[in-house]
């Protein structure tokens, strides 16, 4: 009968059938007491916990009947680790206590230390699991010594024991492998995913509990007692890669499970809650994290408990919900967490530094600051944030500086193990901080301004994409152009599209996740010498835009000087770039082109005094991520000079010293439904009679990527896409489907120029800090010099009698910028006017 119980932890759906059977025609105390604990751990283990619980009952009373004192105490030892999971943890650990005392077992002393751990007592539980393991290693028993190892590794991984926590965890992992104990072994499994992340390494976490989560659907079982430690996990490495909206909806399709049980439901709530409080939600946040409180409190999981009050104290203190009594909880949470050790311990110090009163601010900073020594980059990160603002309490304008400097570079080493562009870029997100409060106290000194708004703006272009590689991303790839081809034509032809959507976005989802777990490369991203870049910049002009608590600075770098000047706010100048941009899409359908003074009044939020001091000339402008997307060609003062635009002043660094490959052709590609067919590229190609010219059904995606890869200069006239939801899926539209961002990433050299005529081709979206994604952004990650581009819909007619314009002059040996400059002086017409207006110069 023994073998019941291993049946009913390995196969609960098995167990509950043949014990079952055993208590419907057995009378023997010792048959019917094990069949009913069966029972019990089986329904337990499905979530139907008030009827695993009468099982246990009826187990203790046939346990008794039988006068066996070890069956008796085993049984205790369930019933009371039942009762916790239930919610009940006190009646449940003194069931639990009885176990040990009548029976001092390496089973009853397992089942107490995991009671123990789920209710946040970690000194006791550590004592027992590891009597428990000695005891089982004792008498040989793999099994009962894997248990032991993985909720050792588990309470390790707690107290922030990386090493310990593998060592253990690994262990299991292959003793239950070895017993045939698949789902104990995928759990074990799982938390080596968990300690990946305690170490940093967001691709490996991300791809364990992926792997992990198709298996448990292989196996097709419940599983309902796994899945939700599943999805906390995935939540918490989610939300630290920037992914919110990832980490929210794997918690609430969890939460939406029918009988989940109580301690796994207030775990969900507690990381939803911190999901909602990163997702600008923080009233949802207070919800949830209010539920998660008050039910690990009634749980007696004082460990937890403390985690859900710091959400709240985050999510009041976001809501403007100060106080004395706010401050007071902020400052309790702190001091518990901070006696922990914990992870959580910084941010919930800094939080609380912000709402206590003024004289115990320094102190709690102080102690903050501690943990920039601590070998997790995001915890050293909220460390150094910490002792930059005690710095800035004592007015030590250079200790705030070198704080926020060795704050950045941890986050550096963060990135650095990431391999996907978005996730690089969405780890800037976690220097905002940092990067507003050196900006703050740089702002008074222009080359220290430039010098600090350059350190974090744009880094993840200065990192070439890790390319994916292997089939999986490839047949993706391949699978998701298909359906959104088909997409297409069932939209064309009217037909049904709701079964194609799906998929296309259950697609997306894969291509997304399998980039998401690729791992980064080691490289060193130079540090920008701001001295070097004024002398670069020589007699030339770079207009560089740093929002500084929502105001833009303006730094102008000319003849060996910078200086600043201070313009509007980045809201006004955001609000009025959309008008800009609605004027143009109007212009572009046919109505007239009647700026008026919206080119003055833009001018002067973005630039201010700097406007009527620019010297001639060409200029660069390097704006915010924010303002990337402004129609710069109406302002008045760049309306009638050659201007190009870049993400910061490092890319435009790279950008000169870009090269054409020596064997570099050009290509000319023309994809589907264009209203013009495309008509410039035929004109192009009898220019070029060497070019790869690829139209109609050449053009496909594939063939598109051998014509780009070194190209000289290429010139694609397609369709474009922008996905500000998802940016990487920014797509030009090919013969076979849309050639996406992800597809110009496997690209193995980029091309030196290229020429986008399609509508919104430029458009880029912010993300993180100060970063950019979308097809521009990719294209000089991989090293691409300069795109002409359009930040606005454009007419289809005009743009191709533009781009011929264009390619003449650039076949002069014109570049972009000087190029665009004459086509905008020589446009007649409202729509040229607009369509000339709408087409910027990117890079060189």
């Amino acid at each position: 009968m023994e073998d019941l119980l291993a049946l009913a932890l390995s196969d609960p759906g098995a167990a509950e059938a043949r014990a079952r059977q055993v208590t419907a025609v057995s009378s023997d105390p010792h048959d019917r007491s094990t069949a009913h604990q069966a029972l019990g751990i089986a329904l337990r283990d499905q979530g139907r916990l008030e009827p695993a619980l009468e099982e246990l009952r009826a187990a203790l009373v046939w346990a008794r009947r039988g006068g066996d004192s070890g069956r008796l105490a085993d049984v205790h030892a369930t019933y009371g680790g039942t009762l916790v999971i239930a919610g009940r943890s006190r009646s449940g650990l003194r069931q639990l206590d009885r176990a040990v005392r009548v029976a001092p077992t390496p089973m009853t002393l397992l089942r107490r230390g995991i009671a123990l751990l789920l209710v946040g007592r970690h000194r006791e539980s550590e004592a027992d699991l590891v009597a428990a393991l000695d005891g089982f290693r004792a008498v040989h028993e793999p099994v009962g010594e894997a248990r032991a190892q993985h909720n050792l590794g588990y309470l390790a991984l707690t107290a922030g024991r990386v090493d310990d926590a593998e060592r253990h965890t690994t262990a299991a992992a292959e003793l239950f492998a070895r017993s045939g104990l698949e789902v104990e072994a995928l759990l074990a499994r799982q938390n080596l995913g968990e300690i990946a992340y305690a170490r940093g390494d967001l691709p490996r976490a991300l791809a364990v509990y992926a792997e992990v989560a198709r298996e448990y659907d292989v196996l097709g079982q419940e599983l309902r007692d796994i899945r939700p430690h599943l999805a906390t996990a995935r939540c918490q490495a989610y939300l630290a890669a920037g992914l919110v909206a990832e980490a929210a909806a794997v918690v609430d399709a969890e939460l939406a499970v029918p009988d989940t049980n109580a301690v796994d439901r207030a775990t969900l709530q507690m990381r939803g809650a911190q999901a909602r409080l990163d997702g600008a939600e923080p009233e949802l946040a207070l919800v949830l994290g209010y539920a998660a409180r008050d039910a690990f409190r009634k749980h007696d999981d004082s460990w937890y408990e403390t985690r859900a009050r710091l959400v709240l104290v985050r999510a009041s203190a976001r809501l403007g919900r100060g106080g004395r009594r706010t401050a007071g909880e902020a400052v309790r949470v702190a001091d518990l967490l901070d006696a922990e050790r914990a992870d959580e311990a910084p941010v919930a110090l800094i939080v609380a530094s912000r709402i206590a009163d003024a004289d115990r601010r320094p102190a709690l900073l102080a102690r903050a600051a501690a943990y920039r020594t601590r070998r997790t980059d995001l915890v050293r990160a909220s460390g150094w944030l910490a002792h930059g603002l005690e710095r800035e309490l004592s007015g030590d304008r250079g200790g705030v500086l070198r704080a926020c400097g060795r704050g950045l570079a941890a986050l550096d080493d963060h990135r650095r193990l990431l391999g996907s562009t978005e996730l690089r870029a969405l780890a800037t997100g976690h220097g905002t901080e940092l990067a507003a409060l050196a900006l703050r106290h740089a702002a008074d000194q222009p080359r220290s301004l430039l010098r600090w708004s350059e350190r974090w703006r744009s880094t993840a272009l200065a990192q070439a994409p890790v390319t994916p590689g292997g089939r999986p991303v490839v047949e993706s790839l391949v699978a998701l152009r298909d359906v959104t081809r088909r997409l297409s034509e069932a939209r064309v032809e009217g037909e049904p599209t709701e079964d194609l959507e799906k998929e296309r976005s259950r697609l997306e989802r894969v291509v997304r996740a399998e980039h998401h777990q690729v791992a980064g490369r080691a490289d060193e991203t130079p540090a920008i010498d701001v001295d070097e870049l004024v002398g670069r910049v020589g007699d030339g002009t770079l207009v560089e835009l740093v929002d500084v608590d929502g105001v833009l600075h303006v730094l102008l770098v000319h003849r060996g000087r910078v200086r600043r000047y201070v313009a509007g706010t980045s809201a006004d100048a955001l609000a009025l770039a959309e008008s800009a941009r609605f004027l143009l899409r109007r212009s572009a359908r046919g109505r007239p082109y009647a700026p008026g003074d919206l080119g003055t009044r833009l001018e002067q939020v973005l630039l201010g005094d700097a406007a009527r001091l620019l010297p001639e000339g060409p200029v660069v402008v390097a704006p915010t991520a924010r303002l990337h997307g402004v129609p710069w060609a109406l302002l008045p003062v760049l309306a009638g000079r050659p201007f190009g635009v870049v993400p910061s002043a490092a890319q435009w660094l790279r950008a000169r010293d870009a090269r054409p490959r020596h064997d570099g052709g050009v290509a000319l590609l023309a994809g589907p439904g264009l209203g013009t067919g495309g008509a410039e590229v035929p004109v192009l190609a009898r220019r070029h009679p060497d070019a790869v010219h690829l139209t109609g059904e050449a053009a496909t995606v594939d063939a598109a990527l051998s014509a780009l890869d070194g190209a000289r200069l290429a010139h694609v006239a397609a369709h474009g896409r922008f996905r500000a939801d998802s940016p990487l899926f920014s797509a030009l539209d090919m013969a076979d489907g849309p050639l996406t961002v992800h597809d110009l990433e496997r690209l193995t050299a980029a091309p030196h120029r290229v020429v986008l005529s399609a509508c919104e081709s430029g458009v880029l979206a912010p993300v993180g800090a100060d970063e950019l994604l979308g097809l521009a952004s990719a294209l000089f990650a991989l090293g691409s010099a300069g795109l002409v581009c359009s930040v606005a819909e454009v007419n289809d007619v005009a743009t191709a009698e533009l781009m011929v314009d264009l390619h003449a002059h650039l076949d002069r040996g014109a570049d972009p910028a000087t190029a665009l400059h004459a086509l905008r002086q020589g446009a007649e017409g409202d729509v040229a006017a607009a369509t000339a207006a709408a087409f910027v110069s990117l890079g060189v």
